[in-house]
């Protein structure tokens, strides 16, 4: 998340240097999405109405904003004309593929996903939104073979290898969830989801002192973390 506030602050700034300026905008609506920003999103979809209704990063920004909404059906609306507009717009491609899948609408959504790796084959976002659908229609092979995809291009990000290894393990493959945990854990998991998940795995394979071992780790982190917050509120 560290990265993203920077991301936001470099916008920012660029936005305000440039406040006609388009390119690269729908690049900050995915950002002001991810960290659920809705007034900031709001006023750059409107900036961006301004300046040009017509160009597929407006309407990018615009479906971001209704997404973030739980609007899906609207937002997926504006990705549609933004491919209208530039029907080889790869983020559009992604985004709407996002989108059915919150709507559940599993074909529409590998329809989007495979249009975006004919765009470019490298957008580990795409790849790693086939494996995610073919996990909800409880196609696990399938699955694994797109969250590998993903890790191949991305293999920093500890979701991809957390994804990857629930996969294996919905397969009784603890063995290589775990090794796939550990990829995770070794990637700054800032959130420490893959130590929780290799304490569960190894109860799974009845190894209860590695287990205990990262159940310890998991109380550790979430004790230091309640340290900070005691910290915070003392110094508010």
């Amino acid at each position: 998340m560290r990265d993203f506030d920077e991301a936001q602050r470099l916008f920012q700034i660029l936005h305000q240097a440039d406040p006609c300026r388009l390119t690269r905008m729908d690049v900050y609506s995915n950002i002001l999405f991810v960290k659920e920003c809705k007034a900031e999103l709001s006023f750059l979809a409107h900036t961006a109405i301004k300046i040009d209704k017509y160009r597929p990063e407006t309407c990018c920004i615009i479906g971001n904003y209704y997404s973030l909404k739980g609007e899906h059906e609207r937002a997926v609306l504006y990705f549609k004309r933004a491919l209208r507009l530039d029907p080889n717009y790869l983020s559009a491609w992604t985004l709407m593929g996002h989108e059915y899948v919150e709507m559940r609408n599993s074909a529409a959504a590998i329809e989007s996903y495979r249009r975006a790796v004919d765009i470019n084959p490298r957008d580990y976002r795409a790849w790693y939104g086939l494996g995610q659908t073919y996990e909800i229609m409880r196609m696990h092979n399938y699955a694994l073979y797109y969250f590998r995809k993903a890790t191949n291009l991305r293999p920093y990000d500890p979701r991809m290898w957390c994804a990857m290894g629930e996969t294996f393990e919905r397969l009784g493959r603890y063995e290589d969830a775990i090794k796939c945990y550990k990829q995770a854990e070794g990637n700054e998991d800032p959130e420490g989801t893959a130590i929780l998940k290799l304490a569960t795995a190894y109860q799974k394979i009845n190894d209860p002192d590695t287990a205990a071992i990262y159940f310890r780790r998991v109380l550790e982190q979430h004790q230091q973390e309640g340290g900070g917050e005691e910290r915070r509120e003392n110094a508010d």
